[in-house]
């Protein structure tokens, strides 16, 4: 703790006193952008768990994606959007902690209770599991309109992704599930892209890869 300054100075009655001075608090640290962090983990994980349901690689790969969900896709996401909340960004803080928690809940969800589900339901339950989190992503693609273009763009093709593979799974339909596989591809896209622009716009410190801002 700085130990305060001490100036002598003249009382009312004339009489010289001794006061204390308080040095000027140290302007705060500024925080740095946590949103590049957010999108590149989201982007990560959706691409490798896309290839798997757009057919391009076999489904016995898809173990791959549990890890990345969790630390990755989970982790990584929840940690940046605190870092949101922190700067003030309600959308950004609200976007990355919840899909952060979708991909912990996704990891979860497969190890220790899909298999709990009666085979005859797998469907359905995984139908509505998705279709809930396509509800979710409704309003932030709402939101996303006083954000920047580039951001809207993810949401509006993240909406899509979740109503294609949700109704896919309730209705076993292969092609709707290999349609979701190649919308959440240009989903990872998008957002890898939002990413790259942000940290490097940031690190240039100038507009070299446009985004396009909405507000």
């Amino acid at each position: 703790m700085p130990i305060p300054l001490i100036q002598p100075s003249v009382g009312l009655n004339g009489a010289r006193e001794r006061r204390s001075v308080q040095p000027a608090p140290a302007p705060p640290t500024p925080l740095a952008n946590a949103g590049p962090l957010g999108l590149s983990a989201f982007a990560i994980t959706t691409f490798l768990l896309s290839m798997v349901n757009a057919g391009l690689i076999a489904e016995g790969a898809e173990p791959i994606v549990f890890g990345m969900a969790l630390m990755v896709g989970g982790l990584a996401q929840v940690l940046a959007g605190m870092w949101e909340f922190r700067t003030g960004n309600t959308f950004a803080g609200t976007a990355f902690v919840a899909y952060g928690a979708f991909w912990l809940s996704f990891w979860a969800l497969v190890q220790f209770y899909v298999a709990d589900i009666p085979k005859a339901d797998v469907g359905d339950a995984l139908g509505l599991y998705l279709i809930a989190w396509g509800i979710f992503t409704a309003y932030m693609f709402v939101a996303s309109f006083k954000t920047s273009r580039g951001v809207n763009v993810v949401f509006g093709l993240l909406l899509f992704t979740f109503l294609a593979l949700g109704i896919g799974e309730l209705a076993a339909s292969t092609g709707l599930t290999r349609a979701g596989g190649y919308l959440g591809l240009l989903t990872a896209a998008a957002a890898a892209y939002v990413a790259m622009a942000e940290i490097t716009n940031a690190t240039f410190g100038r507009t070299v890869l446009p985004i396009h801002p909405l507000t």
